[in-house]
């Protein structure tokens, strides 16, 4: 595949911290007694504690920082880890931040929502719209205002947002020269990391298995999440002039580890938390990395994975959601 060197003429506001770092879980390979894992340690990118989502909006807010927009419009849950790193990303480039959080105001407010308020967002409660349904009127608004706001959308997962993730799976490319993967485990929910890593993998004809584990029962419109992050993927490969076209067969979603929906924290995410936490003092968070990892740790004790060649695990950070699901970890 030819011109992906078109992201380095894409406009890029500078957030994070890269490359961010592979490391052995050495412990944890050794508990599970199967393959060795490997971890990117996108928790480490920096902006707001880290997380996957900064590598999404260097492109994201690049765009609206290139065309002059003063604000920034985008939506999540209660605990969004997209909402904490645009209002810290905000704060960092001087711009307005409204996030639409679904739920009503809770009395006490901690974890990313806590980092919210303290990066100064503005908040508006959006009930059970956590996916960005009342955007339309917080921009009109806003224009009403005189202000020129930019939308981001849910999870930061449109074609600018996979890219980060292109650039991410070139990255990551480098960094593993001297292993042979099999897998690379990550946690899939807007699809932009998703769409983005099938991109890199494809121009770099890379061989390893990519497993996005599903995170969210929900559909958009009756659309399924796979055929969703397929659309993404090719919507970003003719945004950047490429020649890759996938079917729905390319994208592999693993959707047995739903447990009783999203947000909704279970046996398996409380396990591995505490496996890694303790193995290897590695922090995941209850509702994506928790689940994703609980994963990879099911297939290994069922042996599914071998032991001949590595598999990876992306962390794509979320820590800090860990406080608000105190007393639902501590039993």
């Amino acid at each position: 595949m030819k011109n992906y060197n078109v992201l380095s003429e894409l406009p890029k506001s500078q957030l994070g911290f890269f490359p961010t770092p592979v490391v052995a879980l050495k412990n944890l390979s050794r508990h599970l007694g199967g393959p060795d894992i490997l971890m990117k340690r996108d928790d480490l990118t920096g902006l707001a504690l880290g997380g996957n989502k900064t590598r999404k909006l260097e492109f994201i807010i690049g765009d609206a920082v290139s065309k002059g927009y003063d604000s920034l419009v985008t939506a999540g849950a209660q605990q969004s880890n997209h909402c904490r790193q645009t209002a810290a990303a905000a704060a960092q480039l001087g711009l307005e931040c409204h996030l639409l959080l679904g739920g009503t105001q809770p009395e006490a407010q901690n974890g990313n929502l806590l980092l919210d308020k303290l990066f100064g967002a503005n908040i508006h409660w959006t009930k059970q719209n956590r996916k960005g349904e009342d955007i339309p009127c917080v921009v009109n608004a806003l224009v009403k205002q005189g202000k020129k706001p930019y939308v981001i959308p849910y999870g930061g997962s449109n074609e600018l947002g996979a890219c980060g993730f292109i650039s991410a799976g070139l990255e990551l490319a480098t960094q593993i020269q001297d292993y042979n993967l099999s897998h690379v485990f990550f946690a899939s929910s807007s699809g932009g990391t998703h769409a983005g890593l099938m991109l890199a993998n494809s121009i770099l004809n890379a061989t390893h298995k990519l497993v996005g584990v599903q995170i969210d029962k929900d559909e958009v419109n009756t659309t399924s999440f796979k055929s969703q992050v397929l659309e993404l993927a090719n919507k970003t490969s003719g945004f950047l002039r490429l020649e890759q076209r996938y079917g729905l067969s390319d994208v592999f979603l693993d959707d047995q580890y739903l447990g009783d929906g999203y947000g909704i924290i279970g046996a398996p995410e409380r396990h591995a938390i505490e496996l890694l936490a303790r193995t290897e003092g590695i922090l995941l968070d209850p509702v994506y990395t928790g689940r994703a990892m609980a994963a990879l740790i099911h297939k290994i004790k069922k042996g599914q994975l071998g032991n001949s060649k590595q598999v990876l695990f992306w962390h794509t950070g979320g820590a800090p959601s860990l406080f608000s699901y105190a007393n639902k970890l501590d039993n």
